[in-house]
């Protein structure tokens, strides 16, 4: 079982305590890597690779819920689009 938050909302130690929860998943997860037969520095840079993909994904996402946010109050305001 993944550990919450200690409390809810922002606190100095929140990101550790993250990192704390999410370690033995990690280590789970690498260690099946490993069996696998992939070397470390595989798993470390498609680790790296796979979080960059992850924050290209939001971005984009957050743009398009923008542009779509645009577009409903223009639509709304009679705007053409």
């Amino acid at each position: 079982m993944i550990s919450p938050p200690r409390r809810h909302g922002e606190y100095a130690d929140r990101e550790i305590d993250c990192q704390e929860a999410m370690e033995p998943g990690f280590q789970a997860i690498v260690d099946c890597m490993i069996d696998a037969g992939w070397t470390r520095g595989e798993i470390m840079r498609s680790l790296r690779r796979l979080i960059a993909a992850d924050n290209m994904t939001q971005k984009e996402n957050a743009k398009l819920e923008a542009q779509i946010a645009i577009a409903r109050a223009m639509m709304r305001a009679g705007w053409p689009l």
